[in-house]
């Protein structure tokens, strides 16, 4: 009798080595190969925020950029956040870092879905029955998204140039922007990722990480806090969305980011390693 039909198949699994690497880019591929089977979905979560930013540009544009100018014009300096002296060319500037943000949040609710479907079709249970590293299956997750999200975000900025955006950043400027949008993003998404294994279904997914979507627009992307009223301005310039907007727009705009930038790799370091504890707890649970 050999050794095989001594052990058993489980036990004879439990002595052979798994490849965190090679599992974690077949997933990836198969992540990918999603995608490009189902692009509606990478079209809706794109559409959102190009809505967004034509709506603001367009639409409300003209007086919010009004606005801007006569709030530059009490600063020190006649200063105006994101450059000029108001008006819709201003408000471009302006809005356009909140709208690449939000381009990342509208993505990473495309993760919540992508796992959460993953689970109610049971797919996450046979993974784990499987002989594949178990950290593969969500750094496939993981990785996917995120290159999701890099290409919406070129989309994205390629349509705000379109409409009137001119960011002042140099090289170095965009290559920061670039690198601290990886950090929101990875963060965003492991948190994402969570909250993809905690729903029930697919449509409680989709409902969960509606905050982020909804917290810029509580923050400062669209209009300065100083211009909001007490008790709301306190909340919108504590909330983690605040100073991660201010960095961004301050890499793009060429402007001094102070405290912010601190701030916000703070916010983002506790959201990834929150979200990748909890990630890792739910998805280790017993079925």
């Amino acid at each position: 009798m050999s050794a095989h039909a001594l052990t058993g198949p489980a036990t004879a699994a439990a002595g052979l080595r798994t490849h965190p690497l090679r599992d974690s880019a077949t997933m990836l591929r198969r992540n990918l190969r999603r995608m490009l089977r189902y692009p509606s979905m990478t079209v809706t979560l794109v559409g959102m925020p190009v809505v967004f930013l034509l709506l603001f540009v367009y639409v409300f544009g003209g007086t919010l950029g009004a606005g801007l100018g006569q709030l530059g014009a009490m600063m020190p300096g006649g200063a105006l956040p994101g450059g000029g002296a108001g008006g819709r060319a201003a408000y471009v500037n302006y809005v356009a870092p909140a709208i690449i943000l939000m381009t990342v949040t509208t993505t990473v609710q495309g993760t919540a879905i992508s796992i959460a479907m993953d689970m109610t079709e049971g797919i996450i249970g046979r993974f784990r029955t499987m002989h594949i590293a178990r950290v593969s299956v969500l750094t496939g997750h993981v990785l996917g998204s995120m290159i999701q999200a890099a290409v919406s975000v070129a989309v994205v900025v390629g349509v705000a140039l379109l409409v009137g955006f001119r960011p002042t950043a140099g090289p170095v400027g965009w290559l920061g922007a670039a690198g601290f949008l990886l950090v929101v993003t990875f963060a965003l998404v492991w948190l994402s990722v969570a909250l993809g294994q905690v729903s029930r279904s697919v449509e409680t997914a989709s409902n969960l990480p509606m905050p982020l979507i909804l917290l810029p627009l509580l923050g400062s992307g669209f209009v300065p806090t100083d211009s909001m009223p007490a008790g709301l301005r306190w909340f919108a310039e504590y909330q983690p969305f605040t100073p991660i907007i201010e960095t961004l727009r301050g890499l793009l705009m060429a402007e001094p980011v102070g405290s912010n930038g601190w701030i916000a790799l703070a916010w983002c370091a506790a959201i990834a390693l929150g979200g990748y504890l909890w990630s890792k707890r739910l998805f280790n649970r017993e079925p």
